[in-house]
């Protein structure tokens, strides 16, 4: 579980999920916790356990999909030494580990049916059977699972257990998903920018300029918030004038016209002819700057007339007119974006 993190936001439908969770601390009950990949669950197992009476004792995470089947079993209850092959020693398992304290189980959905089924017997009788062994160890333990599927809907189809998930969902927590945080993305690209700032010695935060902070409040955030945070924290790292506000996001690292399996669409790419390697030093026309009284919009006017010479000139490609401006593919997208001149 990620350390040095904590909660951000103020949006009502998060800080509901919050509340809850903290309520639902103090009893000694099964928590399920449900959301996408990247909203937090992590968070709220940690919350749920800290604000617990069991704050004290451990707080084992086990990820019920890093493993595979065959191995789960044995890293859940332990295993006697020879209980299988490569079995040399005896192992205590995630709910010995656990016991006082509270196990966390990540990826609930991915359990094996026979797992499920051990899982059951834990939580109704409160012990636990090593492989191998032949009597069972009385552990005390608080499980809160997490998952991002729609139980309900698997046990209808028979791949989790009904009567599992019943034990299990004496409280359940949904969480939002960013795109339904309202005023949450401003607040946390602040507080992620601010950080990497940090770490990367800048002495002041210039924040973000207009124009890319609507860019991040109107994407929609599939990976949420762990996204958000590498978005912004490599938007961050990336620039390399802190003393103006940062204008360039790039919302996919995998972007590159060079990425494997883009070379093919580059061979169709026509040809930029040799004299248009250099980059274009004047305006298509002529600009009087005497009567220049807003250089920001004078100077946003010059980038655009060059690009959309550029574009008239190779015909709309946007590569090799990124290639004839001396820019990346990315950084060509970025400025067509900014002028309000991207067509596709």
């Amino acid at each position: 579980m990620e350390k040095n993190t904590q909660f951000v936001g103020q949006s009502t439908a998060f800080l509901d999920a919050v509340e809850q969770a903290g309520r639902a601390a103090e009893l000694n009950r099964p928590v399920l916790v449900i959301g996408e990949r990247g909203t937090g669950k992590e968070l709220i197992a940690e919350r749920l356990h800290h604000l617990s009476p069991r704050w004290g004792e451990p707080l084992i995470t086990m990820n019920c999909a890093a493993l595979p089947e065959t191995l789960i079993e044995a890293e859940l209850f332990g295993h006697e030494a020879g209980a299988f092959t490569g079995a040399t020693r005896a192992r205590a398992g995630r709910f010995e580990e656990a016991d006082g304290g509270t196990l966390f189980l990540d990826e609930l959905g991915t359990l094996s049916m026979a797992a499920q089924e051990r899982l059951l017997r834990v939580i109704e009788y409160g012990e636990v059977s090593r492989i191998g062994a032949s009597r069972p160890i009385i552990v005390d333990v608080r499980i809160v699972a997490a998952t991002n599927e729609n139980l309900p809907r698997a046990a209808e189809e028979g791949r989790f257990r009904p009567d599992l998930l019943d034990r299990l969902s004496f409280e359940v927590i949904t969480l939002p998903p960013l795109r339904a945080r309202e005023g949450d993305v401003a607040v946390l690209v602040d507080h992620f920018g601010r950080r990497m700032a940090s770490e990367i010695g800048w002495t002041q935060w210039p924040g973000f300029a207009a124009a890319a902070m609507a860019e991040l409040e109107g994407y929609r955030w599939p990976g949420n918030v762990r996204e958000l945070r590498n978005v912004v924290e490599r938007a961050v790292y990336r620039w390399l004038e802190p003393a103006r506000a940062i204008d360039r996001i790039a919302f996919d690292p995998f972007a590159s016209p060079w990425q494997p399996g883009a070379s093919m669409r580059a061979a169709a790419d026509p040809p930029v002819p040799e004299q248009a390697n250099a980059r274009f030093s004047a305006p298509a026309q002529p600009m009087a700057f005497d009567d220049v009284t807003d250089l920001r919009a004078a100077v946003d006017a010059h980038e655009v007339a060059i690009i959309r010479s550029a574009l008239e000139r190779y015909r709309f490609n946007q590569r090799a007119t990124a290639k004839a401006l001396g820019l990346s593919y990315d950084q060509l997208r970025h400025c067509l974006k900014k002028h309000g001149l991207m067509t596709a």
